[in-house]
């Protein structure tokens, strides 16, 4: 079997993968990009396309755990669980709860907080090296509260988003109607953030980081990779069919990472949310911006001549079929607001990548730094794709970026 030899290997082509060989590519660095799909398909390109900087608050956090229990044994929550998976599931559960507790999510959130306020800019830097402004909007974000009291229960969240200098702004009912007047009212109001962006066909997304990355240099290989072996002189891949000695190895594979880190030598507590949409066709956009009502868990987001409305979480692993009781939650939900939609045109499933703090995993292994991983990114690997390839890149390079990665880095586990 021959063997390839690259300086970088890239494991994974979703959003993370894709960006982050753009940046080493652009920084000079031979690339390979291996991935056994189309490269941007997946998780990357079924998202609710928010780029979402203001998302610093954990999946866990004492709210949710307050509500654990109501949650997942009612199947038409937003946070549901798949009972046959719990044996596999329950190590999981345990970090997760424990990282729900207030002190854990005050410290996660932080953590976030910091990474997410260089998103933004970072995608910025992006848009221009993959020719992507004109995917891009940045008309805001609307939380949606419909009951009277839903918008006060959010307070501790909002508190510390303005501790952090999130942008946002209480709207009253009134104001929720002006912004977005095809809705029908609601009693509680709503939570704008203004500085939001999305994306407004994130499969086209996905194909302009391809070419702009192989523009630069940067190879792609369709290929499983199944053996990962490093040494002080570098990392071999091996699969069904490749056999690749790379200087370096950036494990970008979303949900499918786990088997790689285990074998560089970090056991990664991730797991898998299962995440789903539809689409809806529409002349006109129904909505300007991305809109979630709070309370059902979902996104519905105005792309080019559609309606996507994608969300809730699922724990459930990579094998089990789609659950047709979740799209059936989706169709519901989004009928309340708009009932006069037809058919879905589409219906989705892919994979989120999550670890119990809700922090991605950014950094080299601890065991080999020729191995870096850049994976874990759950509901947020759109919005962090641009700031994760930036400090991978810088991570290569050499350049300082220790304090920025404490918080991310495999030995907090």
């Amino acid at each position: 079997m021959a063997k390839d030899s690259v300086e970088i290997a890239v494991v994974g082509a979703g959003v993370v993968g894709l960006a982050t060989a753009l940046r080493l590519a652009t920084d000079g660095r031979e690339v390979l990009l291996i991935d056994p799909n189309e490269p941007g398909s997946g998780a990357s390109s079924g998202n609710a396309g928010t780029l979402a900087e203001y998302a610093c608050m954990p999946v866990g956090n004492p709210g949710v755990l307050r509500s654990l229990p109501k949650l997942l044994l009612d199947t038409d929550s937003p946070f549901a669980l798949r009972w046959t998976a719990l044996f596999q599931l329950a190590p999981w559960l345990v970090r997760f709860v424990r990282q729900s507790l207030p002190a854990a999510t005050r410290a996660n959130a932080v953590a976030m907080a910091g990474l997410l306020a260089d998103a933004l800019p970072a995608w910025e830097e992006t848009a221009v090296l993959a020719n992507i402004t004109d995917l891009l909007r940045r008309n805001g974000c609307l939380y949606l509260y419909r009951g009277q009291g839903d918008l006060a229960g959010g307070a501790w969240s909002r508190d510390l988003r303005d501790e952090f200098g999130v942008h946002q702004q209480v709207l009253h009912p009134d104001a929720v109607a002006a912004l977005e007047p095809n809705l029908p009212a609601v009693a509680g109001g709503g939570l704008y953030f203004p500085d939001s962006m999305n994306v407004n066909d994130p499969a086209a997304l996905m194909r302009r980081l391809l070419d702009a990355a192989t523009a630069n240099g940067a190879a792609v290989k369709r290929s499983i990779i199944t053996g990962l072996r490093a040494d002080a002189g570098g990392v071999e891949l091996t699969g069904p069919g490749p056999h690749i000695r790379a200087r370096k190895v950036v494990i970008a594979a979303g949900a499918f990472s786990r088997p790689l880190a285990a074998q560089a030598g970090d056991n990664i507590p991730l797991e898998t949310e299962r995440g789903y949409h539809l689409e809806f066709p529409v002349e006109t956009p129904l909505l300007g911006r991305p809109v979630c009502p709070v309370d059902l868990g979902f996104y519905m987001t105005p792309m080019a001549g559609r309606l996507r409305v994608a969300g809730t979480v699922e724990l459930g692993g990579l094998v089990a079929p789609p659950n047709p009781r979740r799209l059936a939650l989706l169709d519901r939900g989004v009928r309340q607001f708009f009932p006069a939609l037809g058919q879905p045109s589409s219906k989705w499933l892919g994979f989120r990548p999550s670890l119990p703090d809700s922090r991605p995993l950014i950094g080299p292994s601890t065991r080999h730094p020729n191995v870096i991983y850049a994976f874990g990114h759950g509901h947020l690997g759109l919005t962090l794709a641009a700031v994760t390839a930036r400090l991978v890149a810088d991570l290569v390079a050499g350049r300082p970026v220790d304090l920025l990665l404490a918080p991310f880095t495999p030995d907090r586990f």
